[in-house]
């Protein structure tokens, strides 16, 4: 098979996901770190925030293989800010995830009827909160270059801390 000069959409989007999460994950150990007082704790994440900057540096590299990705036009916001409602919206994802999976796994009526509406629940707030993210262009979904120049922006961020 030949050597491809563009990494396919759905592939990208795969990094795209990767690239957020690591970031995300990589900024909250940052932050946590200094927070430790017990050293073979803080050796662990500190050795973490190692792995985590080296693999995500590894795959920023793929960016310049995502097609027809631009670098310019990048809006300047409040970093913390935007930063933590993105991880909200991580977090509420992941939560319909986990509802699922957990009601998939139950056989108690009266708990799989407790987890269906708190899985209603979490995708209503996923929503609100993709739909805050979008209206203010923190999440540009039908844009795929901003989204991964957001992706870079953040990620260089992350590793700057």
């Amino acid at each position: 098979m030949e050597q491809q000069k563009t990494l396919a959409w759905h592939e990208s989007l795969e990094l795209h996901e990767l690239v957020v999460f690591k970031s995300v994950g990589l900024v909250k150990m940052k932050t946590s770190v200094k927070m430790l007082k017990d050293k073979e704790t803080r050796e662990l994440f500190q050795k973490a925030i190692q792995v985590i900057e080296s693999e995500l540096k590894e795959l920023m590299k793929f960016y310049q293989n995502v097609p027809q990705t631009r670098e310019d036009e990048l809006m300047e916001r409040n970093a913390m800010e935007n930063f933590m409602v993105g991880d909200l919206l991580a977090f509420m994802k992941t939560g319909v995830r986990n509802y699922a999976i957990a009601i998939t796994e139950t056989a108690t009526p009266k708990l799989k009827e407790v987890l269906i509406k708190q899985l209603n629940s979490c995708i209503q707030l996923h929503d609100q909160v993709y739909r805050f993210m979008y209206k203010k262009g923190l999440y540009p979904s039908y844009d795929i270059n901003k989204l991964f120049e957001n992706d870079l922006k953040l990620a260089k961020q992350a590793l700057s801390m």
